[in-house]
């Protein structure tokens, strides 16, 4: 499972910061890394150097093994904010997806 973070020109990209965002993507989503052959991590700060409500994003997509990819995206306040709404909405997406075609 590979795991690749990307962000905007507003947003600073520490390896720190990058460690820690794949670290807790790899904790949180181990029961589904032999179906997950990528994921991406897409953060943004939707207004720039102007304040706003809600206005940094996450995007996560995974991409798993003989399956269209799955995104989602999440606004808050701050990127670790976005990032745990979107990863909260990444594992319920996963099982969802993954207990259908297990059913079948």
């Amino acid at each position: 499972m590979k795991v690749q973070i990307n962000t905007d020109k507003n947003i600073e990209g520490h390896e720190r910061v990058e460690a820690y965002f794949s670290g807790e993507l790899e904790k949180s989503l181990a029961r589904f890394e032999d179906k997950i052959t990528r994921i991406e991590v897409h953060f943004g700060d939707e207004n720039g150097n102007k304040s706003g409500v809600d206005d940094k994003r996450c995007l996560i997509e995974v991409r798993a093994a003989n399956s269209q990819p799955i995104a989602v995206t999440e606004h808050a306040s701050s990127i670790e904010k976005a990032f745990h709404g979107a990863l909260d909405k990444i594992k319920r997406t996963l099982t969802s997806t993954f207990e259908k075609q297990k059913a079948y």
